[in-house]
């Protein structure tokens, strides 16, 4: 398996509506620009769908979790045994981001992409594990180019199949005790930025756990400076859920989806996808500005305007089930509001 067998063509957005759907936005019952990012948010979408009428179809959230090996290095404050225990309880309907998806109204799915625990049988779990979580890449690198190919691809796979089902608006999420350090190192080096502005707290590390962090973290791309080309970072640095996650977003971007873009691992995820494939950036949405220490680093890197700032820092998705809402206002602005000719109502030149 190779990378060019794997990279799909994504087209950059066509163009040639925008001037059709910016009129029809402007003209509605409103003083233009007055509903802001919501406007910016339907012409997008407009112009992905190639319509003056977008919809939201058959929305999907798609949770990716999986091990990690630099957990072994005391990077996070939670054992690792939390990424199989929350696996259950999203499969139970227990976690934040089962709440959130049936608020947004979106289909919930679960993908074991390698969590390193053995996990109870269900019906509801897509179970295609790279393998049972990454080595410590502390020490050597997380996973091979083929283990990364076949994550990428895997990721990739399970967006074909929802676009099969119709879905048009998609969002990812994840679950991985210490992927914040994986998702760390990516930004650091695909962003070109010193570790020190991409390492956070994660899930609540105090000053001493915070510092042994950002030590290890700073040893690890130390060891791996040959670690350069997209591919190679990902295999070095990252997770079975990150990997699968940017294949995710390639197929998305090609199947001409609505792409929600979640936080600081999601925004990871989607710094490699944009290594490899720079259009994908023209379908996505950015869901918030999370609280963990890089992801508005990240923005600014992307030069992206989240649409929610809620300090979340949770994962899972649960800022992309959020911000479902709205874009469920922007099509419904875009669909159901008359405009001054058809109201009656006279326009500010008239």
């Amino acid at each position: 398996m190779t990378l060019a067998t794997i990279l799909p063509a994504i087209e950059p957005l066509d163009q040639t509506m925008r001037a059709q759907l910016q009129h029809l936005i402007d003209t509605k019952t409103k003083p233009p620009g007055s509903l802001g990012q919501l406007e910016a948010l339907a012409l997008q979408m407009g112009l992905i769908q190639r319509t003056t009428r977008p919809r939201i179809e058959r929305p999907v959230i798609i949770v990716f979790a999986a091990d990690h090996g630099i957990a072994a290095a005391g990077v996070s404050p939670y054992p690792q045994a939390v990424t199989a225990q929350m696996v259950v309880n999203f499969l139970a309907g227990g976690a934040a981001i089962n709440a959130f998806s049936g608020v947004a109204g979106v289909t919930l799915e679960v993908v074991n992409a390698g969590v390193a625990m053995p996990l109870p049988a269900s019906g509801q779990l897509v179970d295609i594990p790279v393998a049972n979580g990454t080595r410590n890449f502390a020490q050597e690198p997380a996973m091979t180019r083929e283990q990364a190919l076949s994550a990428l691809q895997s990721g990739a796979a399970r967006v074909r199949h929802h676009a099969a089902l119709g879905t048009n608006v998609i969002g990812f999420g994840e679950m991985g005790i210490a992927n914040t350090s994986a998702a760390a190192c990516l930004m650091s080096r695909l962003c070109a930025l010193p570790i020190d502005a991409c390492v956070g707290r994660g899930t609540g590390l105090d000053n001493a756990g915070l510092a042994k962090k950002r030590d290890v973290l700073a040893a690890a791309l130390e060891r791996h400076t040959n670690a350069i080309e997209p591919l190679d970072v990902l295999a070095t640095f990252g997770g079975f859920e990150i990997a699968m996650m940017a294949g995710a977003y390639l197929a998305a971007a090609q199947a001409r989806m609505t792409i929600v873009v979640d936080g600081f691992i999601a925004t990871a995820a989607l710094l490699v996808a944009l290594a490899l494939a720079p259009a994908v950036r023209e379908y996505c949405v950015f869901a918030h500005a999370s609280n963990e220490t890089g992801h508005r680093r990240m923005l600014e890197h992307l030069r992206a305007e989240p649409l929610l700032a809620l300090d979340l820092r949770l994962g899972e998705g649960t800022g992309a089930a959020l911000a479902m809402p709205l874009l469920r206002a922007a099509v419904a602005f875009v669909n159901e509001m008359a405009s001054f000719e058809a109201a009656g109502v006279a326009n500010r030149d008239a």
